[in-house]
């Protein structure tokens, strides 16, 4: 074996058996380490990981015998372990909430919602405003909003008229921007006492309503601001129950700081019985735009089955660390 495939041989089997490991630990999910639930994040690179691990160990490797093998079906289980979290958030899986083409949209009940973290310590503001204003939406929901931000997001108000806004200094403030008009307006502290989200009903043409659920819950990683380290997410699982009390359409938006395959969102989606709009049509990665390989979806958008999806579009990083992510929704029942 030539100098280069032994690199290769040894450099793959270091990197094959860490991705194993890897891949095996993110199966564990009832844990106080918040280091081991942070490995159910980076699967998509974890996987592309093991297909390039795997092509360059089969590449290197001249003789075979049962340790290599073992590597091997070891590589290969773990890519279909990886595969079955992320399939679903792709072209190839079926969509879990209906499209309805534009075309066949009615207008009087098909409403846009924009989802932005817009990051705290950011001040491309006029960025954000100039995304806001080029993609018109219905709604308008901005998180990580401190009275700074607050202020210069005044602007928004003229075409926006109905608003709730909750500004705080821990990176766990919201802005909920409107052209609909809202009622039965509740900011409710789910579980911790300096985290908001906003409840409201949303009425469009006519008679229709619909529930909107605002949410920025913790992450589980450790902060200077609230996090979640060594406990159970409950605000989802909470908003899971008053979905299932309330005899309306719902919508449930915002950086739910976990990704859309973790053990909470699938446990929240099934209690609640709604779709995620994501599930056949794309990851759609919302963060980090700083980074280009380090990204997962954690701007969410839920629905119940009253809705069908007429657009749905990651668009343009404005400074923050999160994409905005935005979505047109037609009620249809």
């Amino acid at each position: 074996m030539s100098t280069a495939k032994k690199l290769s041989f040894y450099l793959s089997l270091v990197a094959g058996t860490l991705l194993i490991l890897i891949t095996l630990l993110s199966l564990i999910y009832d844990v106080r380490f918040w280091f081991l639930k942070a490995l159910d994040f980076p699967r998509v690179q974890v996987l592309i990981g093991l297909l390039l691990t795997l092509i360059l160990f089969t590449g290197a490797k001249d003789q075979w015998k049962f340790p290599s093998y073992s590597i091997v079906v070891g590589m290969i289980c773990s890519i279909a372990i990886q595969a079955r979290f992320v399939l679903p958030y792709t072209i190839f899986a079926s969509e879990a909430v209906e499209t309805l083409p534009p075309a066949l949209a009615d207008d009087s009940r098909t409403f846009s919602l924009l989802v932005a973290n817009v990051w705290m310590k950011n001040e491309h503001v006029d960025d954000f405003l100039q995304i806001v204003y080029d993609t018109d939406p219905d709604i308008v929901l901005a998180m990580e909003t401190n009275s700074w931000w607050i202020e210069q997001l005044s602007p928004l108000q003229e075409a926006f008229p109905h608003k709730v806004v909750y500004p705080l200094d821990n990176t766990y403030g919201m802005a909920l921007y409107s052209k609909l008009p809202l009622q039965n307006i509740q900011i409710k502290f789910l579980k911790k006492e300096k985290v908001p989200s906003i409840h409201t009903e949303v009425k469009l043409s006519g008679n229709a309503y619909f529930v909107l659920h605002a949410m920025h819950p913790v992450p589980p990683k450790p902060s200077k601001h609230p996090d979640n380290v060594g406990e159970e997410e409950e605000e989802l699982l909470k908003v899971g129950k008053m979905v299932q009390q309330s005899q309306l359409p719902t919508v449930v938006a915002g950086d739910l700081n976990d990704v859309a395959w973790s053990k909470t969102s699938r446990l929240f989606g099934i209690e609640s019985k709604l779709g995620d709009i994501r599930i056949g049509r794309g990851l759609y990665s919302t963060f980090d735009a700083t980074s280009f390989i380090m990204r997962w979806p954690l701007d969410h958008i839920y629905v119940s089955n009253a809705f069908k999806v007429v657009n749905l579009q990651r668009l343009p990083k404005f400074g923050s660390d999160h994409f905005p992510l935005y979505a047109e929704l037609a009620l249809t029942e």
